[in-house]
Formats: structure tokens, sequence, C-alpha cells
């Protein structure tokens, strides 16, 4: 259950000044908030309050004005639109109104007071059908208990604490469909998966027909990974609307997900028949192609999406993620502009950068690329959440959890399965260029960065972990020994759909390196590979890297930092405790001598030595890691000192990684 903190003194005044507008007191009211405004100008409450006093006082051409402040800055704020619209109806301006209110609709379905002034105004201006619709929707509001109305409007404008407290509080004296599936919405945006899953399972067994809810779980099953249970999901909502987009969309991105490129890429093509203009389904049908090594179509895919919307990041970066596509002087400047433009929005923004600084990078303009870099970094670091202290109490936790003497007492558990091997470490390290390697042999199956181990953690962990406290490592020692068998079953059932019929499999996900020890208990017969490069490259590596989700703390040189010292400590702990357990393959010892070190991972694996693992680039089959071009050519040295382009600014970098620059080579 998230934690909910106590009013600000901003939020008090701002509940003071609304007091006061209640009480028609609108000259005290709009004194006050001019106050405040100025105290904090860029406060979304403080403007708004300034507009509607100024609106009920008759100041209609300065409540525009404001208006237009407030858009400005928060332009996906549904209620400066209903003020709008109310301002426009002062002014008898029914068209102007009409917009308005469309707008603030369009943003917040919740604002009852906006669809009940469209239907006014439709029925004025003869618009029956639009008016009927209308009132639907009021009536439809009008049904709802009026707690969930509230806190389904505070949701829309971003204000997800305030609607999570409305709706705990109604939950515990009431059970309501729309209040569970709205407060599963709230714990997927923050990213609380595990609990928006459980919310909206109980909002399905209440209405099992709520196709809406039904679609809410398909969302968070598919960030979750859990693609072949959201695949079942579809398949209900498409047997009611064989036809619908959104849900054919979501059919091809889980079919991706599970390694199916073949079955997404038909249904990217049928969808793109009907949705020619979609520019996310350009992106997506190039991530595809990108996947199974078709290069040339993944390129024109992404042209094709930052044609149909010229100000998409996504479209930008992907280009640049490709490693071998090189900007053209026009390209470049396209970007600069919509990455300077006041209203870009943020997501797109960052994506640009990132994709600039990879131009600029290719055009050794060192300076101007680490700017946009270092820009790119900032905004994404912006909107994330990241706490490396986090990570580092759960290491120390495994260091304290995870002895000598722990593994000694629970020798013989886990599942005996062989099958899995197990690549672990930073991203950035090379570790798809030795997956390559290894599923270049005719017994070994790549599948790709696999969710399971992680999802076991959670399960672990618990909804209400304490942060300080948390229940895993520490839930290891309460577990018996046919516990770890159980899991280990789990893992190799799970992992079953990502699978041929190879006898061994790679398992990719680099984070998996905190949890060797639970891999240790669950599946003793596994093998675990870290795969380690220089500090300095790999980090540097990291920070010019916009992932699609997760790797979190690859967006700050501190954090960047702290998380590879993190993990030199914890992997020098299992060194000391499972001594042998892990093979150890340094980046540029592998490019130095492939064939020698190819050996030396194949003996470790219990394989035979197979000539196409030295030609591993001719092996085909989908990467969806960034390093997917990479590994389809010879080995790549190019990567081994880049980051020495980057010295003058990476000083600070330097600092923080300390002796990590000698430890590594432990």
């Amino acid at each position: 259950m998230s934690s909910l903190s106590a009013a600000s003194p901003i939020e008090l005044e701002v509940g003071r000044i609304r007091e006061l507008s209640r009480g028609n007191r609108h000259s005290e009211a709009l004194a006050a908030a001019e106050a405040l405004a100025t105290e904090v100008p860029q406060n979304r409450d403080a403007l708004y309050l300034i507009a509607a006093n100024q609106r009920c006082l008759n100041q209609i051409p300065e409540a525009l004005a404001t208006l237009q402040r407030l858009e400005q800055q928060h332009p996906r704020f549904s209620l400066l639109y209903q003020e709008r619209g109310h301002c426009y109806m002062t002014l008898r301006d029914a068209p102007r109104a009409i917009d308005a209110f469309l707008r603030g609709v369009n943003l917040n379905p919740a604002l009852a007071t906006s669809w009940s002034m469209l239907e006014r105004l439709y029925r004025m201006t003869g618009d029956v059908k639009y008016a009927a619709t209308a009132a639907e929707r009021v009536s439809a509001l009008q049904q709802l208990p009026p707690e969930i109305v509230r806190a389904g409007s505070l949701f829309s404008d971003g204000e997800l604490s305030a609607a999570e407290r409305i709706l705990r509080a109604y939950l515990l004296n009431a059970h309501h469909v729309e209040a569970l599936r709205l407060l599963a919405r709230i714990e997927h945006q923050r990213e609380v998966l595990d609990e928006a899953e459980l919310l909206l399972e109980a909002a399905l067994k209440l209405a099992p027909n709520y196709c809406a809810a039904r679609l809410d779980y398909v969302h968070v099953l598919i960030d979750r990974q859990k693609y072949l249970h959201a695949r079942e999901e579809i398949d209900n909502l498409l047997n009611l609307e064989p036809g619908n987009t959104e849900y054919l969309s979501l059919d091809a991105a889980s079919c991706a997900g599970l390694g199916k490129h073949e079955d997404a890429i038909a249904l990217y093509r049928q969808l793109l028949a009907k949705l020619p203009a979609s520019a996310e389904l350009h992106v997506s049908l190039g991530h595809c192609h990108k996947s199974v090594g078709r290069q040339k179509e993944a390129t024109e895919s992404y042209q094709t999406a930052a044609a149909t919307r010229p100000s998409f990041g996504d479209a930008y970066w992907s280009l640049a993620n490709l490693k071998t596509y090189r900007f053209s002087q026009d390209e470049i400047a396209r970007m600069r502009a919509e990455e300077a433009a006041p209203a870009a929005d943020p997501v797109d923004r960052y994506h640009l950068c990132f994709a600039l600084g990879k131009a600029f990078e290719d055009r050794n303009e060192y300076a101007e690329s680490w700017q946009f870099y270092e820009r790119g970094n900032r905004l994404k670091r912006a909107e994330s959440r990241y706490h490396p202290g986090i990570i580092e109490t759960n290491t120390r936790q495994q260091i304290e959890v995870c002895r000598a003497e722990f593994f000694a007492a629970r020798a013989g558990a886990g599942a005996p399965d062989p099958d899995p091997i197990f690549i672990v470490g930073l991203p950035r390290s090379g570790s798809t260029l030795i997956e390559q390697v290894l599923a270049s042999h005719s017994q070994v199956e790549g599948t790709q960065e696999l969710p399971d181990i992680q999802r076991i953690v959670l399960g672990m962990q618990g909804l209400q972990s304490d942060v300080d406290e948390p229940r895993y490592p520490r839930v290891l020692g309460e577990l018996a020994p046919e516990d770890f068998r159980k899991l280990g079953e789990r893992y190799m059932t799970d992992t079953r759909a990502y699978r041929g019929h190879k006898p061994f499999f790679i398992d990719k996900m680099p984070n998996n390196f905190r949890h060797i020890g639970l891999i240790h208990l669950m599946l003793p017969n596994a093998k675990i590979i870290d795969v380690r490069r220089e500090p300095m490259a790999c980090c540097f590596s990291n920070l010019k890297q916009l992932f699609a989700k997760g790797q979190e703390f690859t967006y700050s040189i501190e954090y960047i930092a702290r998380y590879y010292r993190t993990y030199l400590d914890l992997m020098r702990h299992w060194d000391a405790v499972v001594p042998g357990r892990v093979l150890r393959v340094t980046y540029e010892d592998l490019v130095e001598d492939l064939e020698g070190n190819e050996r030396r991972i194949l003996e470790f694996c219990g394989l035979e030595f197979e000539p196409a693992c030295v030609e591993f680039y001719k092996t085909e089959r989908s990467v969806s890691t960034a390093s997917s071009e990479q590994v389809r050519q010879p080995i790549f040295r190019d990567g081994l000192f880049q980051w020495r382009n980057y010295e003058p600014w990476l000083g600070r970098l330097r600092d923080a990684l300390g002796d990590a620059l000698i430890r590594y080579r432990e």
C-alpha cells in the first residue's frame, strides 16, 4: 500500500483560497492566489484559482490571459479548459466554449460540469446527436458514487495521492468495481504492477464482462511481461470485438514479447493497412524488423514514423539506436528544432536528446554530443523514482543472509534441471555478444532478457515492502528445501514459452547478478556467467543509452558509479561463499582472444566446441537488446575506448568510481 504524505504549507494555502472562493469572497481569494503565485510561480493551482476568481469578478480578459499562461506551463490540466469554457460562456461565444469544454473532457472524462455545459451548448446550437452523447456521459457519472467521480477527476489531472486517499477510504466500506479499477490505474501509473494486477483481478471477479477493466488488466500483464496470460485475455476481448485495433496492437506487442516476431510483423502490417498514419505502429514494426536482423526494413519503418509525426522523438532515437544509422544534416536540423520547441513533450524531448547525442558523436563533435547526452539524462532522471539506497540495502542484506554456512545447510535444495545458462552483469557490458556466441551452438537456445527471476523475487517481497527492512532476501532463511525445488520448477515451467527444443537456453537478464544466491538455491545445476567490462567504458556506454524500460540507475553519473561499485561488492561476495559457481568473462579479454574465451565458456557450460560459435555474427536469430546490430558483425572493437572521446566531461565519473577502476579485475 502506498504511503500518503501530509499536506504541505502550499497545499494548505490552496485549500484556504478554495474556501474563500466557495464563500464568494472572490476579491480576497484573488489577492491570496496572486500572492501564492508570486511565491511559487509554477504552481498549477495558484494560477487556476487566479483565473477562476478573475472570472467570478467579471475580469474575463484577465482570466483568459491567466489561463493562457497556465496552459503554457500545464497543458494537460483539464480544469483550465473547463474554466476557459466558462469564460467563453460569459462572452456568449458558443463555438469557443464548446472547443474548450471538449478539450477538458478529452483529458478528463470525469468532468461532469463540462459534460453538462456541452449538453446545454449543443442543444442551443441544434446539434441533437452530440447533445444526446453529452447527456449520456452526465447520466453515467451521476450513477457513480461521488467519491469515485471525484477521484477519477483527480487521477486524470495527475493528483494521484489525493485520488488514492479518496478511493482507499471508500473501499474500506464498499466494494465497487470502478473504485478497484481506478485504484489499479493509479498503482499502474506508479509502476506498482503487482498490486495493480491484484486489484484488477478483484474487479473482474465482480464484473467479468467489464471490457475496460480487462483491457487495463492486459496492459498490466504486458508491463509485467506475462505475455502468454496477456494473449489469453486479448483473445477474450477479440471474441467480443474481432477487429478492434487496440486489442490487435496489444496482441502484436505480446507476440514480440514472446520472441514471435514474424507473428508480430504480420499483425503490425494488418494494423497499418487500417491506420497508416500511426507513428507508434511504424516504430513497433521497425523494432520487430530490427530484432530479426532486417535493418533496411527497420530503417524504413522508423523513417516513416518520423515523417508521419516530425516531433516523435522515439522514431529518431530508434534510428540512432540501430548504431549503424547516420543522420543527415537536414535530419539533425529538424531534430534540433523539435527538441527546442517550447511545446515539446518531455518524453519526445529526451528521446531527441539521446538521438542528437549519437548524431554528433558520429560526426566526432563530442562537446555538442555530450551536451545532448547530459540533457537527455537530466530529463529522463527527472521522471524517475530510482533511489540507489534501495539497491545498496539489498546488497548489504544479501551479504548478511547468504553466507557460506547458509548455503552449506541447504545443499541439495532446488530443482535438478541443468538447462538454464544465466548471463549477468551490467547492461552494455558485452553480455549480448556472449549470448550470441552461445546461441550459435547447436545445443543452446537464445531467448531474451527474461523477467522470471525478478517476478519470483517480487512475490517473496510482498505488497507492503519496508524499504529499510525488506522481506527479501531475509525470507530465504524461512524457506524449506522443498520450497526452493518448487521455485526452480516454476521457473522452468514459466520460461518454457520462450524456448524451442534445444536442451539448454539462455536467460540474459543482467540484473540477475543481485539474485545469484536465490538462483543457486532453486537451480543448483544452472550455469552462471558474469560479464564484466572496464568501468569507465561500461558506465559511459550506459550514460549514452536510452533504455526502453527499467535500468533507471543509468541516467546519472553518481547513480551508475554507485551501482557499479555495488555490483563489484556483491560479485566478490558470491565468489567467496559459492566459489567456482560463477564464470567471470571480461569483455576486453573476449575481444583480444575470442576463440580462447569461447572455448573457456563452452567448457564451463559442458558443451563441445563448434566452429559456428566463432562465426556468431552469421547466426540468424532475434536479438532485442541495444547491441542487436553490433553482434551481427565480426568482433566489435570500436566500443573499447569510445569513452576517451568524452574524457574532459567524465572526471566526476572517474572520481565516483574510485577504486572500482582497479578492483574490477579481481
